[in-house]
């Protein structure tokens, strides 16, 4: 009688823990994505720490000064804001390739050519009414953006070539190409001592979002990540993307449109990028000129980067970068170092996130197959 129903208690025993397990096992899957990131920034913020000592110069009153020029008043906080909206779209520029397993670092040259295809309609549509114009900056810029960064897709699809050292040169190309255009065919004579293209309007700008003095291209990026994550994560056409991302041979054996969706999501990077300058064009400068080419795109591949190229983490990330952006003429005031101490920092973030990435899959805690284990010991 013992013998029979003791394997019978085990049984059941195993299978109340399952659903401990289990929730575990997922657990650790998540806790991994937080864990090595989050790892990989403190090491960077570290190693830039003894940068900052071999300098003479106290890291703790480099992070006092980044509290307080990014986060420390209301104006930090609009600021910082104000920063991180084309951020979201630089790192969307980035992460949606990623899902097919794409480095797009060209949205760069996506931001400037959206802001400057927007400028240049504006003008002929002057005598239109605001909101059609404002309608027709934003497609013109979205084309732009996507027919960009879409070519290098089709070059990865149709040609084999490497879609990092495509993105980054197309990147090269466009700001080349705009600066030629705005200090050239497209100049506006009244600008003197700063090219740049003829004014969109005052009727055509657009204001700042009711109650935190930032523009509206924060929320026009909040709604984007919202949007890139429900089209990567709830439809079939972002679960193909991750399956051609994971396999692209298994995906073409199931007859999926791979070099469709390389193409289709590359263009759709290129879009969110260009939105970024649509919005520096309408809502900040007023006109296309050399300060398109500001570095968000740059900063955008951290961003998208550190937030493991899950849309809903970029905002977060973006808000970092950007109170970190904004303190940074405090930082050169008070400590007396150069404005490019900030991407110094970046650049060894970045560094330490690739150096990061290999980690994973590296640590038994973090792996499912423990838990599985010992499910199948406790069975």
């Amino acid at each position: 009688m013992v013998a029979e129903t003791a394997p019978s208690v085990v049984t059941a025993a195993a299978t109340r823990a399952a659903p401990a397990i289990r929730a575990l096992a997922w657990l650790a899957r998540r806790a991994e994505a937080v864990a090595i990131p989050l790892g990989a920034v403190l090491v960077g913020l570290a190693l830039f720490g003894l940068f900052l000592l071999t300098l003479g110069k106290s890291p703790a009153a480099l992070v006092d000064l980044v509290w307080r020029g990014g986060f420390g008043s209301a104006f930090a906080w609009q600021n910082s804001l104000q920063r991180a909206a084309p951020l979201l779209f630089a790192g969307l520029c980035v992460a949606l390739p990623a899902r097919l397993g794409l480095v797009v670092i060209g949205g760069e040259g996506a931001i400037v050519l959206g802001g400057l295809a927007a400028a240049v309609v504006a003008t002929p549509l002057s005598g239109l009414p605001a909101p059609l114009v404002v309608a027709a900056m934003a497609l013109a810029a979205l084309l732009a953006g996507a027919a960009w960064i879409g070519a290098v897709g089709a070059l990865k699809a149709y040609r084999g070539v490497d879609a990092t050292i495509a993105s980054l040169l197309m990147s090269s190309i466009a700001i080349a190409l705009a600066n030629h255009l705005i200090e050239g065919p497209l100049r506006d004579p009244a600008s003197l001592n700063k090219p740049s293209t003829l004014p969109v309007g005052e009727a055509n700008m657009l204001g700042a979002m009711p109650g935190i003095g930032v523009h509206w291209g924060l929320g026009a990026g909040l709604l984007a990540c919202l949007a890139a994550w429900l089209l990567v994560e709830r439809t079939t056409l972002g679960f193909s993307a991750r399956i051609a991302g994971g396999n692209v041979r298994a995906a073409q054996i199931q007859g999926l449109p791979v070099r469709r969706l390389i193409v289709g999501f590359t263009a759709l990077g290129g879009a969110c990028a260009a939105l970024a300058g649509f919005f520096e064009v309408v809502a900040v400068q007023g006109n296309a000129n050399a300060t398109l080419a500001a570095g968000y795109g740059f900063t955008g591949i951290l961003v998208a980067f550190l937030a493991r190229h899950n849309p809903l983490a970029i905002p977060p990330v973006a808000l970092a970068l950007g109170g970190l952006e904004a303190s940074s003429g405090l930082i050169q005031r008070r400590m007396q170092l150069p404005d490019a101490t900030i991407l110094v920092l970046e650049g060894l973030l970045f560094l330490c996130l690739l150096i990061g990435e290999t980690a994973y899959g590296r640590f038994k805690i973090f792996s499912p197959h423990l838990w599985a284990s010992r499910k199948a010991s406790a069975t």
